[in-house]
């Protein structure tokens, strides 16, 4: 059985986190793959902190295995969140769209092991040296906010600029990525994308068809011009967005555009109007499954190949 130090730190049988999308990652998504003996994680995302004390309710009825929760910390309701995962003992949060100095002391001081995510080596070193736990590195392949740099090329320079444990993340959805993720020296794999059609997650059915229709060339990232570009399939939306962003509208009119497009696809299944966050590893997405089957495969597939490595090497 595939076993890394990761499930150690954290009390998780498979080193598979599940990733925390914003409309997407709830209490339904995160407890399956919870039970499935990976992480699953709740996004916070914009939530209120009624919002998120109730989803963690919720996935403690579904599981009582560990599972995290994401926090946005550009949230308007990132400091009343922070205070949610102390309250309800929350053994893991994942951070994003910042820097968690802030809220590091009280986490740690309440056991909470904190894993922010970075795209960079001197982030990863600022969150090292700020006392977080262990790291996800996450390539630009990813879908939603990314940074520049590839999972190839990022996740080994990671690993050999801190001590603590790397999570790769970024264009990960079968056995094959994973094993290159322990490969390039990760201790375990951040999923997105591929849990966007398991059979527990609760985006639209439009959302589900679109991520199994994509191919390699489906998605686009938009928003560079802005310093924050994101990655969604390409849709009359970002296709607008491209074209808006590359006459050189004002950043008002850009973001204008994208207010409530994530909400609109998740929820509402509006393919006109709304931001179908992607990774490019869509096009290796072709089935609904339950997430335990797609945890199970995932590390599965990465013992297989592991396996027959020794077949290139004489």
């Amino acid at each position: 059985m595939l076993r890394t130090p990761l499930c150690d730190v954290l009390g998780i049988e498979k080193p598979v986190f599940q990733g925390g999308m914003a409309w997407i990652a709830d209490a339904s998504l995160a407890a399956a793959v919870s039970e499935a003996g990976g992480l699953g994680i709740i996004a916070a995302m914009n939530a209120d902190a009624a919002w998120l004390r109730a989803q963690i309710h919720e996935l403690r009825v579904r599981t009582d295995r560990p599972f995290g929760v994401n926090v946005m910390l550009m949230s308007p309701f990132a400091a009343e969140v922070a205070q949610v995962v102390i309250d309800e003992q929350v053994p893991v949060v994942v951070t994003g769209a910042g820097n968690p100095a802030q809220y590091l002391k009280a986490w740690r001081a309440a056991h909470i092991k904190v894993i922010p995510v970075v795209a960079s080596v001197g982030l990863a070193r600022l969150m090292e040296r700020s006392g977080a736990t262990a790291v996800v590195a996450e390539g630009t392949e990813s879908g939603g906010h990314i940074g520049e740099t590839s999972t190839m090329a990022l996740i080994p320079q990671v690993v050999d600029a801190v001590s603590i444990p790397v999570v790769a993340a970024g264009g990960i959805a079968d056995g094959r990525g994973f094993a290159a993720a322990l490969m390039l020296g990760a201790v375990g794999v951040q999923v997105g994308t591929r849990f966007l059609v398991a059979d527990e997650c609760t985006v639209s059915e439009e959302y589900k068809e679109r991520v199994l229709a994509a191919k390699d060339i489906s998605t686009v990232a938009t928003g560079r011009s802005l310093g924050h570009p994101v990655r969604c399939l390409k849709t009359p939306l970002s296709n607008e967005y491209a074209r808006l962003e590359a006459s050189g509208v004002s950043a008002h009119e850009l973001e204008g555009l994208g207010t409530g497009a994530l909400r609109r696809a998740a929820k509402e299944g509006d393919y006109e109007h709304g931001s179908f966050l992607c990774g490019q590893i869509a096009g290796m997405v072709r089935e609904r499954q339950s997430a335990r089957e797609i945890v199970d495969d995932l590390v599965n597939g990465a013992e297989l190949v592991l396996q027959g490595a020794g077949a290139w090497v004489s």
